[in-house]
């Protein structure tokens, strides 16, 4: 047997199994525990380097609001912007932490910068050049992101509280989030959301906003009306992955594999994707998706002379 089919032969097994050694629970509270003081040290450098910039441009604001018990806290926080049409604050904070449950969902909420009111402080210098109907557009945007957001979030802590009363069990949710694109065409921001019990995994989920028209930029509008992006998209995924298996024999795809029913056969509308500095097409997949759960989420970058023919 070669060492892929091995590999295939252990994914198959684990994909099977739905709970986990003592030693790899304590392996998996160390990993968490590791990431969070990075996370802090890297927070406290970013701020840091920034402080004296945005001091002058934004107001820090924070507001603790009552906490449920002694080991809930939910807070809101202003952050620098990171865009002349959109702000990310922090919604909510919500931390819990004892032997077996850890719980850190930052929630993110979208504030547009581009006042659709005259006379108000709200970038105002921004506002001349853009039309009514693009400012309510954003706000629009805006608020249909929020409440997804905040649906998301509310289900997971929802979840993480019913299961605090399973008493023998460990868990572990986090919610972060990330703003990957924040230039004149568009602006997208990504959410992170890690849950761990039994077994772990991660997905995210992206939303864009073309700043051009203030509205939700989905995958299809970046194709000329009637062609095939979804085809030409997901061809290009499988050469990538046929590409990277043959050069690294770590990396497996469910493709062409000895159980079809995993196999990749093509992307959908649901598929999460973001466009680089580049302009390119990225895909992305959450963990499980194409690939075993230890290589994390993938992603794709589909270059753009493969689109060049239906890219409007």
């Amino acid at each position: 047997m070669s060492s892929r089919e091995e590999r295939w032969k252990e994914m198959k097994q684990e994909y099977q199994s739905h709970s986990m050694s003592e030693r790899q629970v304590e392996e998996m509270k160390k990993r968490m525990e590791q990431a969070k003081r990075e996370n802090r040290k890297e927070r406290k450098q970013h701020t840091g380097r920034k402080a004296a910039a945005a001091a002058a441009a934004a107001a820090v604001i924070i507001s603790v609001l009552p906490n449920t018990s002694a080991n809930v806290a939910y807070a809101m926080s202003r952050v620098p912007i990171l865009s002349k049409w959109v702000e990310v604050v922090t919604f909510r904070d919500y931390k819990y932490e004892d032997d077996r449950n850890t719980a850190d969902i930052n929630v993110p909420e979208l504030v547009p910068q581009i006042s659709t009111e005259k006379g108000t402080d709200t970038a105002d210098e921004n506002a001349e050049s853009v039309d009514t109907q693009t400012k309510e557009n954003i706000q629009k945007s805006a608020e249909e992101i929020n409440a997804e957001i905040q649906a998301i979030t509310d289900r997971l802590i929802q979840e993480f509280e019913e299961n605090l009363k399973n008493q023998e069990g460990y868990q572990s949710m986090q919610v972060s989030s990330e703003v990957i694109a924040a230039t004149e065409k568009y602006f997208t921001l990504k959410l992170i959301c890690y849950q761990a019990a039994g077994s772990g995994a991660e997905w995210d989920y992206f939303y864009t906003i073309d700043l051009a028209t203030g509205e939700r930029l989905n995958l299809a509008d970046l194709f000329t009306d009637g062609s095939d992006y979804v085809t030409a998209i997901s061809d290009n995924i499988k050469e990538q992955m046929k590409e990277q298996m043959a050069a690294d024999e770590n990396k497996i795809y469910w493709l062409d594999s000895d159980m079809p029913e995993w196999d990749f056969k093509e992307i959908t509308d649901e598929t999460g994707f973001y466009l680089n500095e580049k302009g390119e097409v990225v895909i992305s997949f959450n963990e499980g998706d194409v690939a075993p759960m230890y290589m994390g989420c993938v992603e794709f970058t589909i270059p753009n002379e493969a689109l060049a023919d239906i890219r409007k």
